[in-house]
């Protein structure tokens, strides 16, 4: 068993203020961990047996996937480890990785209950689409990305935030090439563009129109969301995407076109993040986290194993930390969970 090479950021955290550089840990480039794996968490062979034990006991109860809590899954001595993770992600960097979970003979359903139980000690799980799923499937259904979520197709995506606190990825089989998960820090990106255009910094305070993708909220009749790309609370900083979902809501009846400073102000933020992006190359069994506010996620393009049973297949939880990382009202009401009229929440191990 490799050594546990995880190492805690020092949390610094200085109050943020628009238009002047931020100081966070949360800031940080590739090249600060050259030589280093600090942000991984290599279970050890206690840790794996309590986690797979703790999934086999609620298979065994009879809990259904959806309905198990943290306290169905009791981690002895993982529990505090995973504490840490958490803090890290709220406090810290912002991304970790959990590597070392077995994945190999064991069924989907034993794998995605220790993914599950995991994440219960991270978050709480909310729905992903209005179809209630609480548990996402991420690989490649022959969608076409201009008309789909990304998470459905094989191309590269750009970098963006989902919607909840954290996004977490447990890999069941990578592909055959390609498909790196790329994380970059949205704080180190805010510093950059302040340093080259501060001008733009300003546009992107702007709230963009954002599309639902038709799953609009009961209540609700606008097929769009508004959003700053930028935005600071209570002096911490939060950042949102610059992908797909504002490029698809300018189709939208009645939503104004970005201005030219906007277009400029998009256009340096995805080029930046592209230059300060780290690649994880998923390893079977890895369960990478991401807080969403302070890091964005991408993936390259794939190519897939010709086998169904070996394609790029990974399982995605939405988690909310119910409030531990403060972020503006736009925001807050966005990362609840996707809801629409008469959702029911389930957990399905089925890919449609």
């Amino acid at each position: 068993m490799s050594e546990n090479t995880w190492r805690a950021s020092p949390r610094r955290h200085e109050p943020a203020v628009m238009g002047r550089p931020i100081t966070d840990s949360s800031a940080w480039l590739p090249q600060d961990f050259a030589g280093s794996e600090c942000w991984v968490y290599r279970l050890n062979d206690a840790e794996i047996a309590e986690a797979l034990d703790a999934a086999d006991r609620t298979l065994a109860k009879g809990i259904e996937l959806k309905d198990i809590t943290r306290d169905d899954f009791e981690l002895p001595t993982l529990a505090a480890g995973l504490a840490d993770v958490r803090e890290e992600l709220v406090r810290g960097r912002g991304f970790a990785l959990v590597r070392g979970l077995p994945v190999e003979g064991r069924s989907i359903d034993q794998t995605a209950r220790a993914f599950w139980g995991i994440g219960a000690h991270l978050g709480r799980a909310v729905s992903q689409n209005g179809r209630g799923q609480l548990l996402g499937h991420v690989t490649d259904l022959g969608g076409d990305y201009a008309k789909v979520r990304g998470y459905m197709t094989k191309a590269h995506m750009k970098f963006h935030a989902d919607r909840a606190d954290f996004l977490a990825l447990c890999c069941l089989h990578p592909a055959k090439s390609g498909g790196a998960h790329r994380i970059c820090s949205s704080v180190t990106l805010y510093n950059e563009m302040l340093k080259r255009r501060p001008e733009l910094v300003e546009e992107l305070t702007f709230r963009f129109y954002r599309f639902r993708s038709g799953e609009l909220p009961p209540g609700e009749t606008l097929p769009y969301s508004r959003q700053p790309i930028f935005s600071i609370t209570d002096g911490w900083f939060a950042a949102r995407g610059a992908s797909a979902a504002i490029a698809k809501g300018q189709k939208l009846p009645g939503v104004p076109a970005l201005t030219t400073a906007q277009e400029e102000a998009i256009t340096l933020y995805r080029e930046i993040a592209e230059t300060i992006a780290l690649d994880i190359n998923y390893q079977p069994g890895d369960i990478s986290v991401v807080q969403n506010h302070v890091t964005l996620h991408s993936r390259s393009a794939f190519e897939d194993w010709p086998e169904k049973e070996r394609r790029r297949h990974l399982l995605r939880l939405w988690l909310s930390t119910d409030g531990a990382y403060p972020v503006c009202e736009d925001i807050e009401k966005e990362i609840r969970g996707v809801t629409v009229e008469g959702t029911k929440l389930r957990a399905s191990l089925e890919l449609a």
